[in-house]
């Protein structure tokens, strides 16, 4: 189907958005105002640790009723509409060419997936092919439909973060996840955490931050309970889903420092709790 700015259909996020397309063609649905959703979106050359933390995280959000939406790219992007897929949620693809393309080949089962479980976007007409240039051109709409941007990996000179500009023009959050120091992956988010993006370091953390941490069974608050020993569920409850600092850990457990590290050690181990930095710890899902 074809909307226009007039349309009762057309996305409300679109509204009073500076280089917003005349039309939109639709195959499926388009979010619903009511949807909370999440962009994701990364190289398309990506890493096994990318493709992993993009399917798990767009998993995770799509089990706790966030929508996912990304370009359909190889990579990140086909990686996090799998994840919402898997996840039993709904995604859209955003696209750069018209609805009667699909690119990339190989993303092919995708392409007859998604407008089952959420929907194909794109301003481009039926016949236009997926030029290079309308890829950053598309990444404002993918931006523009989202609550939230979030960023998995990049290169220092990415399309991603040209999504995350667009994002960071129309008021959007963005979050990026972090990466080794020297790698070439790691570039792009690294240098957006350190301009200001938010640091991505759960799927729970983002789902708190956006109102939507229900489907998960984590709770950043006092009482959270994992079928632990006194002791350990007192140390997990004093850790919370945005990075605290041993000091506080140990202010608040009032246990002593050889057990208190002794229970963050096997929290560590069970994946339950990451140490960020040095003596830094935050939950993790």
């Amino acid at each position: 189907m074809k909307i226009t700015p007039e349309d009762t259909r057309w996305p409300k996020r679109l509204e009073g958005l500076k280089g917003m397309p005349p039309c939109l063609y639709v195959r499926g649905e388009i979010p619903d105002e009511e949807e909370k959703t999440i962009a994701i979106v990364g190289a398309r050359m990506c890493s096994q640790y990318g493709k992993q933390q993009a399917f798990r995280f767009a998993k995770e959000m799509a089990r706790a009723g966030v929508s996912v939406v990304s370009g359909m790219a190889l990579g990140v992007d086909g990686y996090a509409h799998a994840g919402a897929l898997e996840g039993g949620g709904r995604t859209y693809a955003v696209l750069g060419c018209g609805l009667d393309i699909c690119y990339p080949e190989k993303n092919r089962r995708l392409y007859e997936e998604i407008p089952k479980r959420g929907g194909l976007i794109t301003e481009f007409s039926s016949g236009s092919k997926p030029l290079g240039k309308h890829f950053p051109l598309r990444n404002r709409i993918i931006s523009a439909l989202a609550d939230l941007v979030l960023v998995v990996e990049a290169r220092a000179k990415s399309g991603s973060l040209i999504t995350a500009d667009f994002a960071l023009e129309q008021g959007k959050d963005v979050y990026a996840l972090p990466g080794r120091v020297g790698d070439a992956l790691s570039d792009g988010c690294n240098r957006l955490i350190a301009q200001g993006a938010g640091l991505a370091l759960s799927p729970g953390m983002l789902l708190e931050i956006m109102g939507a941490g229900k489907g998960l069974n984590e709770s950043s608050g006092k009482n959270t309970k994992m079928g632990l020993a006194t002791d350990r569920d007192l140390v997990y409850s004093c850790v919370d889903l945005q990075p605290k600092e041993l000091h506080r850990i140990l202010e608040e457990a009032a246990l002593p420092v050889d057990r208190t590290m002794e229970i963050l050690l096997q929290l560590q181990m069970e994946g339950k709790v990451l140490e960020v930095f040095r003596n830094c710890y935050v939950k993790y899902q």
